[in-house]
């Protein structure tokens, strides 16, 4: 399915999901005022049920909870693709997280009063109401657009290996109504058949598919052909212009390199854009809305913490408070990172001198037991304390909670030119290989584990490393 129809499918989804979820809160109410009490006892399930308006404040809660718990999941994307399992899979992984964050918020707000068994009964109707409603829902339609006929169709401009797989894709999408008519030959020869596709289909010349386009219902024209073939079919491109017949262009003669392609406009002007790095601008919004708002709170809450560290730092020894660096962010710009001084004043100087001792190939430099570390330093290390003066750098934009974490620029110079795509995302106090051990990875292993989070890149992904990296800096597995 197209990405824009795919994503519309996953926008019904949601507004499905949520509507049955409203439904599924006075069914549970019922059942938990009508059933459990009287098959299990008041006695045994407590506390007692309140009047049904007393909990609007908690049913527009578990509204809000589950469409961010779906959101975090990505349970809407490419759903016409999952089978009935995959689907009864979604619906359990969002209640089970939206009843995680419930639970945590009824704590929080001390809501002693709302019936555990009630949460519970909410949960088991709405489990029972979101699959039947997605099976529903999409085996139904694909059932009655075959009733119907009401089918999109669909004609391939090429006969190449570009052109079968787009026409593979085609035949994938047929449950959800799209269907292929043929293929349009760019060139002089017919081939009597093309291989490797379910059904045969027919090959126009393409002197005929101007009396196609006329005669037969063709909603999507798809171009899959060469630059130089490309060219040669402007009359017909411009045709298709003309009849208002949606064209498509398949950009296989382009590098395939890049995972994201597409098109934007500079005022006027269409300009195709190729990336390799996370382009949601909604997400990365709110990734950087949450470093703002989570850094300036945490800088507040330990002041009084990195006061007394810093002044620790002054007493132990001879020294700045805070070591000062320049770092490599975003796009390669330089920032001034911060830090609690961890070793001797003039450490940079005696760089040099330790070379050999590099335990880290490639562009990185590391010693387990650094000798240039003072005794305090090397606690505040362990327990990543000497981090704290970062979560600044966090707050003004030049760092992120996670990310890869920010070179120096000497590494940078001798980096590989794929290395450096690691410098496409803003870099974090915390990263995949930060949990893995940094000295147990080799330089190359590193920037594949910072590619990687680039390649998967996600709010969830975010989160979920955010919160193996506590446990992992209470434990003392720290940087070294």
């Amino acid at each position: 399915m197209f990405e824009r129809r795919s994503a519309l499918l996953g926008f019904i989804s949601r507004l499905l999901d949520l509507a049955l979820t409203a439904l599924a809160f006075p069914i549970a109410y019922w059942i938990r005022l009508r059933v459990l009490t009287h098959v299990v006892g008041s006695e045994v399930v407590r506390p007692a049920i309140y009047p049904f308006w007393t909990y609007w404040i908690l049913f527009a809660g578990i509204l809000i909870i589950w469409f961010l718990a779906g959101n975090l999941l990505h349970i809407y994307r490419d759903i016409e693709l999952r089978n009935r399992q995959q689907l009864a899979g979604d619906a359990a992984k969002l209640i089970v997280l939206g009843l995680v964050a419930l639970n945590a918020a009824l704590y929080l707000f001390r809501a002693d009063y709302v019936s555990r068994a009630f949460i519970l009964t909410i949960a088991a109707v709405d489990f029972v109401l979101l699959v039947t409603g997605r099976v529903a829902v999409l085996g139904g339609s694909r059932r009655l657009r075959e009733k119907l006929q009401k089918f999109h169709y669909c004609l391939i401009v090429g006969l190449g290996q570009n052109a079968r797989e787009l026409a593979t894709l085609i035949e994938q999408s047929e449950p959800l109504g799209l269907r292929l008519i043929g293929f349009v030959n760019p060139g002089t020869e017919l081939p009597s058949k093309i291989a490797g596709l379910k059904s045969q289909y027919p090959v126009f010349a393409l002197a005929d598919v101007y009396g196609i386009l006329e005669n037969h219902v063709i909603d999507e024209l798809l171009f899959a052909v060469g630059k130089e073939e490309l060219e040669s079919l402007e009359a017909l491109i411009d045709r298709c212009h003309k009849e208002g017949i949606r064209t498509r262009v398949d950009l296989g003669f382009f590098p395939r390199t890049f995972p994201r392609v597409h098109v934007e406009n500079l005022r006027h002007i269409p300009l195709l854009t190729l990336g390799s790095t996370p382009d949601n601008e909604l997400a990365l919004f709110a990734k950087r809305t949450a470093d703002l708002l989570v850094s300036a709170l945490t800088l507040i809450v330990l002041s009084p913490v990195m006061l007394v560290l810093g002044l620790l730092v002054r007493l132990s020894s001879p020294g700045p408070v805070l070591y000062k660096q320049i770092r490599c962010g975003l796009n390669g710009r330089r920032f001034a990172l911060y830090k609690f001084r961890s070793m001797v004043a003039n450490a940079d100087e005696l760089r040099s001198d330790l070379e050999a001792l590099n335990e880290v190939d490639g562009a990185a430099f590391k010693i387990k037991n650094d000798p240039r570390c003072t005794p305090l330093g090397r606690l505040l290390r362990r327990f990543s304390l000497d981090e704290l003066p970062q979560l600044w750098n966090v707050l003004t934009g030049d760092m992120s909670f996670v990310g890869p974490r920010p070179p120096l620029p000497q590494e940078v110079e001798r980096y590989a030119p794929w290395q450096r795509r690691r410098l496409r995302m803003r870099p974090g106090l915390t990263c995949l290989w930060t949990l893995e051990g940094r000295n147990r990875l080799s330089f190359d292993r590193l920037v594949q584990f910072d590619l990687a989070y680039i390649d998967n890149w996600s709010l969830w992904l975010d989160l979920k490393i955010f919160l193996k990296t506590i446990p992992h800096v209470a434990l003392g597995r720290g940087a070294s």
